[in-house]
């Protein structure tokens, strides 16, 4: 924006009637006025210093101050980073919005701000960044990956973010791929049988779709990228809701027809991908849940942890008390940890299976054994929680 005398003269004449607080409060003034946030920072940071009666540029002098006057410093700058902050975000400068705002330490008020936006190829990627990779709002972050770049981006990206997310974004974001990838297939599933049948099937699920349908299933047949598939039918394990266990399931009852070529090997314990998560899902839904702790302990039993570490003991354990058989999972645990040398689970807590079994003289006789001092200490003062 090009510079009149108008603006100086106002500035001028503001500083002879009311010194510098008007003259500064002139400054931030038209600086809103013209959109020039960087500035406007500086002059924010200005207005606080000259409100504590310091100089307007920061010398030696704050060293000096006490605490209360520190404070109030700082909180003068919070606001003004604040401020630059949501004004940029509002102007769609996203990445720079989100530098000033980080040290305000309110995400849900950046969250809040990014939800005004209206996203078009300018603002995308940058959206993307700070939405998703700096966790303002993961879910919103995804969907537009999976809408916009497709779900080989969003498997990638799933892959690399969704374990460091918090459970409630870790569920949501779950959700949206196994839901993206259980609708994609059934509409191309769907369109094979009308255009091979003359007529469009009745059914709605994946399991009903192929039942008696072999011939959908041919050496080089399949009606989805079989890696996507087999990536979401693992990371399906991640969820919890019901409704959202059974479209992975129903993912299992298409993937199990593939020819064999597409029957990728799994990492233990599911080394037979589609079979051994459809037991997975089916238990945690009520089905077959014998054979699928039968399966699961037979892993835990005899996969070897020097090659592959706990995880065939964790997904038994931690089926169990997916199921409600905390006691079970938590005797369990005492039992293979201690064989394996382990005295703690990499991603089970000893800990929190006893407070969801409501015993702790288990682990407490554990520790004790194991002559385990922190170990015995932390599990007895947990009792009085």
């Amino acid at each position: 924006m090009v510079m009149t005398q108008v603006e100086f003269e106002r500035l001028e004449a503001q500083w002879k009637s009311g010194g510098a607080v008007a003259a500064v409060a002139e400054l931030v003034s038209q600086l809103k006025e013209q959109q020039q946030y960087h500035e406007l920072f500086e002059a924010l940071k200005m207005q606080a210093r000259i409100g504590l009666e310091l100089s307007p540029m920061p010398p030696a002098e704050v060293e000096d101050l006490d605490d209360q006057q520190r404070d109030q410093l700082e909180d003068g700058l919070i606001a003004a980073c604040r401020e630059v902050g949501l004004l940029l975000i509002e102007a769609g400068q996203l990445r720079e919005g989100w530098m000033y705002l980080r040290p305000v330490g309110d995400k849900q008020l950046v969250k809040e701000a990014l939800a005004k936006i209206t996203l078009n190829d300018e603002n995308r990627d940058e959206f993307v960044e700070v939405a998703l990779h700096e966790g303002l709002d993961p879910q919103r972050g995804f969907a537009e990956v999976l809408g916009y770049y497709g779900t080989c981006n969003a498997i990638t990206t799933f892959e690399g973010l969704v374990p460091h997310c918090e459970p409630a974004d870790q569920q949501g974001i779950t959700t949206q791929l196994v839901e993206h990838v259980h609708a994609e297939l059934v509409a191309t599933l769907t369109a094979d049988i009308e255009q091979q049948q003359g007529t469009a099937p009745t059914e709605g699920t994946l399991r009903e779709l192929v039942t008696d349908r072999d011939w959908l299933f041919g050496e080089h047949n399949y009606h989805i990228d079989t890696s996507h598939l087999a990536a979401t039918v693992r990371f399906a394990r991640l969820l919890e809701k019901p409704e959202h266990l059974r479209l992975g399931e129903d993912l299992t009852q298409y993937g199990r027809r593939l020819d064999a070529q597409f029957q990728y090997e799994g990492d233990e314990p599911f080394v037979e991908l589609y079979p051994h998560h459809g037991l997975y899902f089916s238990a945690l839904l009520g089905d077959d849940v014998q054979a699928a702790l039968d399966h699961f302990h037979e892993r835990a039993e005899n996969v070897p942890v020097n090659e592959y570490g706990l995880v065939a003991i964790e997904t038994y354990i931690g089926l169990l008390s997916r199921l409600g058989r905390h006691e079970e999972a938590l005797s369990s645990a005492l039992q293979f940890f201690g064989e394996a040398g382990y005295t703690n689970g990499q991603t089970i807590s000893l800990l929190e299976l006893s407070d969801k079994s409501g015993d702790f003289q288990p682990l407490i006789e554990h520790y004790r054994d194991r002559q385990d001092l922190l170990g015995f200490t932390v599990s007895l003062i947990s009792t009085d929680r």
